[in-house]
């Protein structure tokens, strides 16, 4: 299949620059997975799809301020450095910007040297991996000089970083939000649960997948970045008697889908488990896990795109998504939220 068959125009006034001040205030998009059928609502109006015994499937990540800025140590030139995932100790997979003259055993200086950063491999395309030398812990380095990584389309800066974590984030790791989580608030779940409602957890660490746009022009030819994920006993009992009782799995964003369908491909129940995953889902992808999906608006020709393009069909959300742009939801990250279901 093409990757111009996920293409779609979109305005680049709607995409979402800043959250809004309130996060259930947001809109939600309800699509009939099957039917096409739309209906519009605020997001806090999610609750009305919920009935009681299912379950609603988090990704509690944490996204760390992995963006650093800083200088070549040799010549004093300026470089950017994201971190996306720990290798082993304190080697780390990055993207560097400029990439091209940082070579192996050349060294990057941040915070006049409160980070040292060590090329030790090159990568594709603005890859590296690069060991690490601090004094100290990491993560209190990282949050004296580091900044959220916001996606290249978020052009204005972020006043309040907790904006781009959800108030469930717990597992520090991610390089990037999982977005659709951004709508919750602490009360909203209180009311879910009071709903009788089950709430599990899974972490998905967000990494370099998210920031590579597909390159290809047959997406069998596209191949998608490794991500860390667990899930725990607790969540696997929780999801199996969900299902066995023939309720409702809702899945919150393509991360904690990514991870669910990721268990479920070979084995007939959900598993405690942890590992990486390099799952791609697009249209002819048979869904096992998940029987709604909670997400936001996604880039054009994005794997995003087609995994929920699978859940549904790709005519129902595109669609869905030119009724969005006529309509001016907010896209992309800080933007507005589909319910298909």
């Amino acid at each position: 299949m093409e990757i111009e068959a996920f293409d779609y125009d979109l305005p680049e006034s709607l995409i979402a620059q800043t959250p809004l001040k309130n996060r259930d205030q947001s809109r939600l998009l309800v699509l009939g997975r099957s039917t096409g059928e739309t209906e519009h609502k605020q997001f806090k109006d999610v609750i009305d799809y919920f009935e009681k015994g299912d379950t609603l499937v988090l990704n509690d990540t944490r996204v760390m301020p992995a963006r650093l800025f800083g200088l070549k140590e040799e010549t004093g030139a300026k470089v950017e450095m994201l971190m996306l995932n720990q290798i082993e100790g304190n080697d780390w997979e990055v993207l560097l910007k400029p990439a091209k003259r940082v070579k192996i055993g050349q060294v990057l200086t941040f915070g006049e040297g409160k980070i040292k950063a060590e090329c030790v491999e090159e990568l594709n395309q603005g890859g590296r991996i690069m060991r690490l030398h601090y004094e100290g812990i990491l993560q209190e380095r990282l949050d004296e000089l580091g900044e959220m990584p916001l996606p290249p389309y978020i052009k204005e800066r972020l006043d309040d970083p907790d904006r781009y974590q959800t108030v469930y984030a717990k597992a520090i790791g991610s390089a990037a939000a999982p977005t659709a989580g951004l709508h919750f608030t602490d009360a909203l779940l209180e009311q879910i649960r009071e709903k009788g409602v089950n709430i599990a957890f899974i972490t998905l660490h967000v990494g370099l997948g998210t920031f590579r746009p597909v390159s290809v022009d047959n997406i069998d030819d596209h191949e998608m970045h490794s991500e860390y994920y667990q899930m725990d006993q607790q969540t696997a009992d929780l999801l199996n008697d969900t299902k066995a009782r023939g309720k409702k799995i809702v899945s919150v964003g393509t991360t904690t889908t990514r991870t669910l369908e990721t268990i479920m491909q070979n084995h007939t129940e959900f598993k405690a488990q942890s590992g990486w995953t390099d799952i791609f889902i697009f249209p002819g992808f048979q869904y096992k896990a998940i029987d709604a999906l909670i997400t936001n608006f996604h880039l054009p020709k994005s794997t995003l795109v087609m995994l929920v393009s699978a859940f549904s069909t790709r005519d129902n959300i595109l669609n869905a998504y030119k009724e969005a742009v006529e309509m001016k939801y907010r896209f992309f990250s800080f933007g507005d939220a589909m319910l298909i279901i």
